[in-house]
């Protein structure tokens, strides 16, 4: 039945794309077949093939997509087509385990990776590519494969990696922390559309069967090898091009984690992040319609694999779009935004909410309770940041309806005039809780005059294996964002300790307190661009 499915939705789609066979050695275009590509090991991978017609008999550089989590190899025929009337080799292909292609699901593990090698191979043999000339792309799951696979085979000279991950436990497990919303989703999706390998398979039973800390533990020692952070050298050392593309509200492989990856890579690079969800930035333009982002990877394919002067290397490596639909662009991530620090003091008065100071306030402390959620959170997993980058419409907030007992919250003052963060915020405060293992969340809102406030960026941090009562100094970052506040509003920085997205460690009872010791005072520190 799946292969049934994938051999009509090939048939729709290159109807609708595919020249009339007597223009074909009249104008540029491309033919598209359907093959069976034996992939690592001898595994069978479905695909779609669509070889360049009209346009001399090549060679042509070669564009290998690996498919994304549950979707089959007509995810990127749109983009395919485009591709393959500009004169590229296009193979996209069913990622191992899914749909019509062979094998269990690996989590993008050695076989997976090995994939994207065999398919390369095949074309050298079967269609007129020039295998020395080769990009891999692919969305999420497929930007992963793409990334890993060009640290392992050198023919790869550019990559397109677009709403994907470098540091796979950073991104679902981000400071001890898992993302159970986004976990589930993947399992659920993976059981739906494809057939669990032994690795996918050992994980989902210890995850549904409650041995959550069984899990992360196999989790985190099979993530190196799956994780493009841990193989930065070896990317480097290929000198491969490497283009990442992201959604700032990303609910399953949030931004951070690749600029902290970009920032590392020496070899030609762009940053493209724009606001969405997971892959909303980018879907369009896989399925062929016109898309910002897709665009820019073009040009950039065609520069790095046939030596292009179009000008694909004369815009600053890094493009941060805000949430009015502005892009901007820098030199490199660090230049994005100037670190401006504010100083926390302490909640009090009847609205018990706290300042954000110019000079450091020591000497006070904040008691909240735990476990206990409050109006703060950071909205539904694919579905709140579609909404931001479609529609307009933040994960939202009355900030006076927080309550201040089981959360911190401190408001800066308000902006006379526009002003633009762009970059991670940063949080550095002194906590001590009252139980071995506690979950922080942090929030920060774009808040009007009548105190409601629009989510910018959020992070979690896990207090595992703490010392009851035993103070402790936290230091870490939001998830980037470049967001235009108007004059008039303000920001507002909520700490509490129950978000629905994420498995939480916060007992109901417990207590965690802030302080701001004079030997290291609280402080927030925003990124301004200029």
């Amino acid at each position: 039945m799946r292969r049934v499915l994938v051999v009509l939705l090939l048939v729709l789609t290159s109807v609708g794309v595919a020249p009339p066979a007597t223009a074909r050695t009249q104008a540029a275009g491309f033919a598209v077949q359907y093959e069976r590509i034996p992939g690592w090991s001898g595994t069978a991978i479905g695909a779609v093939v669509l070889t360049p017609t009209g346009q001399g008999s090549g060679p042509f550089p070669l564009v290998v997509m690996p498919s994304s989590w549950g979707v089959p190899n007509v995810e990127y025929v749109g983009q395919g087509a485009k591709l393959a009337k500009a004169g590229f080799q296009v193979i996209s292909y069913s990622s191992r385990g899914f749909w019509d292609s062979a094998g269990g699901i690996d989590i993008a593990g050695p076989p997976t990776i090995a994939d994207v090698s065999a398919v390369i191979d095949w074309a050298d043999t079967n269609t007129p590519a020039d295998t020395t000339r080769v990009a891999a792309v692919g969305i999420s799951y497929g930007a992963g494969a793409s990334l890993l696979a060009a640290a392992r085979d050198p023919r790869i000279k550019a990559v397109g990696a677009l709403s994907g991950w470098a540091d796979l436990i950073a991104s679902l497990n981000p400071h001890d922390t898992v993302n159970f919303q986004a976990v589930a989703a993947l399992l659920a999706l993976g059981n739906i559309t494809g057939r669990p390998g032994p690795e996918m398979a050992s994980l989902q039973k210890k995850f549904v069967t409650g041995q959550i800390d069984a899990a992360i533990a196999e989790a985190k020692a099979i993530a190196p090898i799956r994780s493009a952070s841990t193989m930065v050298d070896k990317i480097n050392a290929n000198g491969t091009a490497v283009f990442l593309a992201n959604a700032f509200e990303d609910s399953i492989f949030p931004p951070t984690q690749y600029t902290d990856f970009f920032t590392r890579l020496t070899v030609p690079k762009r940053l493209h992040f724009a606001h969405g969800d997971h892959a909303t930035p980018e879907v369009t333009g896989a399925i062929g319609l016109p898309n910002e982002t897709w665009d820019e990877l073009a040009g950039w394919l065609r520069h790095h694999l046939t030596g292009a002067a179009n000008g694909a290397d004369a815009k600053p490596p890094v493009q941060l779009k805000s949430q009015r639909g502005t892009w901007r662009g820098y030199p490199d991530w660090a230049s994005v935004g100037t670190p401006r620090t504010s100083y926390l003091t302490k909640p009090a008065g009847l609205s018990r909410t706290g300042g954000l100071a110019g000079a450091p306030v020591s000497g006070w402390s904040n008691r909240i309770g735990a476990g206990v959620p409050t109006v703060a959170d950071s909205g539904i997993v694919l579905v709140s940041g579609a909404l931001q980058g479609l529609l307009s419409i933040p994960t939202g907030v009355a900030t006076p309806l927080v309550d201040r007992s089981f959360a911190g919250v401190w408001a800066g003052p308000t902006y006379s005039s526009k002003t633009v963060v762009n970059g991670s915020p940063q949080v550095h405060v002194t906590v001590t809780p009252s139980a071995a293992d506690t979950t922080l969340f942090a929030y920060l809102y774009d808040v009007d005059a009548l105190g409601f406030g629009s989510l910018m960026a959020h992070k979690p941090y896990g207090l595992v294996d703490a010392v009851p009562g035993q103070p402790k100094t936290i230091d870490f970052r939001l998830e980037a964002t470049s967001w235009e506040v108007p004059a008039g509003h303000r920001l507002v920085l909520v700490l509490d300790t129950v978000d629905p997205r994420y498995r939480g460690l916060s007992k109901v009872g417990s207590s965690v307190t802030f302080t701001s010791p004079a030997s290291d005072p609280a402080w927030f520190r925003v990124p301004i661009a200029a």
